[in-house]
């Protein structure tokens, strides 16, 4: 994966975008091209805070490749293997599920795996309520699409418990449909964590954002893609950048 841009804050976020901490804060985009045709990770850094707990929330994020298995082994990471896949494990403790394929042009990202309490309601909530179009659904999962990558819900016995480490999800939307999202979980009596705000990131676009919860507490959030499109401009200066602000991070061991 690639830094696509890095940018960095003084005080916490209105959309708790950072989660529930006012303090300094940095958030790194990272993947495999450009945000505006690829799926890609959120590295969120909150200076001085050391450790999160990891919840059961978050299954992992599905990649194809035909050279990733390789180059962790070389380089002694641990590889598990598994049934269809092989799965590394994040220092954070996150998965991710390695299928041997080669992608060409395509994103390499192939699906998204969220875990939920019960199926129906989840399938419920993000097939009708968020329109998101059903492609597969079994006994114990359901696969789900906006076009592009895919989003598994996959049911787990027991409690779901977020913790301290739970991230959220997004999607671009125009900025018109935005007021729509508001009306449609309103009606259907949806969680609105933070209605309509705009948020602001030093010396790039302001951004509209609206976040969800759904049945289990998963953040959604839609953001406005006029927005989201200038604010998401690849940055070749963002590598340096990153170095620069490990570099000087206070809170690190050099």
């Amino acid at each position: 994966m690639k830094v696509l841009r890095h940018e960095e804050f003084t005080q916490g976020c209105d959309a708790a975008c950072n989660g529930p901490y006012d303090n300094r804060w940095s958030k790194t985009m990272i993947g495999y091209g450009p945000e505006s045709s690829h799926f890609v990770i959120e590295l969120t850094y909150n200076y001085g805070v050391k450790s999160y707990e990891l919840g059961n929330d978050f299954g992992g994020v599905t990649i194809a490749s035909a050279e990733i298995v390789d180059r962790a082994t070389r380089h002694g990471y641990p590889v598990v293997t598994g049934a269809g896949h092989s799965v590394l494990t994040s220092p954070d403790g996150y998965k991710f599920f390695i299928v041997n394929e080669a992608t060409g042009e395509s994103d390499p990202v192939r699906k998204v795996t969220l875990n939920v309490t019960d199926l129906e309601r989840s399938v419920k909530y993000w097939h009708e309520t968020l329109q998101m179009k059903q492609v597969a659904k079994g006994a114990d999962s359901a696969e789900l699409t906006y076009g592009g990558f895919v989003l598994k819900l996959a049911k787990i016995e027991g409690a779901l418990n977020r913790a301290k480490a739970y991230g959220r999800i997004a999607f671009a939307v125009p900025f018109e449909v935005q007021p729509k999202i508001d009306e449609i979980i309103k009606a259907a009596g949806g969680t609105i964590l933070t209605p309509l705000i705009s948020l602001d990131t030093p010396g790039k676009a302001t951004v509209r954002v609206i976040i969800l919860a759904d049945p289990d507490g998963h953040e959604i959030c839609f953001v406005d893609e006029e927005g989201f499109s200038q604010l998401s401009q690849v940055d070749p200066e963002s590598n340096g950048q990153l170095d620069k602000y490990i570099q000087k991070d206070p809170f690190q061991d050099k």
